[in-house]
């Protein structure tokens, strides 16, 4: 009767994929995330383009050079959902922001962490109550959600935060 009533194989089961964060998977990194406190799905705003949504667009309007693709028509939900991988990572570095003193050093931790796979990228004391977020490569519309919506960076309470695209 013991060999039929062992749950040796669900709690294992249970193991990786709810409560192990680097082999959770699908709902267990849902759970984990409502634990730190971050979201899967992220609102990815919209490109530019050039055609019918607007009466009197500007040169701006256009993006770079004046120049967009035309309007394909509007996409039925601007909603991204984060892969595993993606979510996972966006996990480690919103936890690591929750536990962060607010240092230089700890800050460009979390920065690493997020885009170190994508170029280089630091934050800046500017000694005025301002710090400035450099990113020294494109940034692309899921990465700007997630700097703006994800609240994985943090700013010290009273401090301006800035971000800065060079490329």
């Amino acid at each position: 009767m013991a060999e039929s009533l062992d749950q040796t194989a669900n709690f294992s089961g249970l193991f990786d994929l709810i409560w192990n964060v680097d082999s959770a998977e699908g709902v267990g990194l849902d759970v984990w995330g409502r634990i730190v406190g971050v979201n899967r799905v992220l609102t990815v705003s919209s490109a530019k383009f050039f055609g019918f949504e607007e009466q009197s667009p500007t040169v701006d309007d256009f993006g770079p050079g004046g120049v967009s693709p035309f309007y394909s028509g509007q996409s039925a939900s601007s909603n991204f959902a984060l892969t595993d991988e993606a979510y996972r990572q966006l996990i480690f570095a919103k936890a690591l922001a929750n536990i962060c003193d607010g240092s230089i050093l700890a800050i460009n931790q979390i920065l690493l962490s997020l885009f170190g796979n994508s170029g280089v990228c630091y934050v800046t004391d500017n000694q005025d109550m301002t710090m400035t977020y450099t990113f020294l490569f494109f940034l692309n519309p899921v990465q700007e959600a997630i700097i703006s919506q994800s609240g994985v960076l943090p700013k010290p309470v009273g401090v301006a935060a800035n971000i800065v695209q060079i490329y």
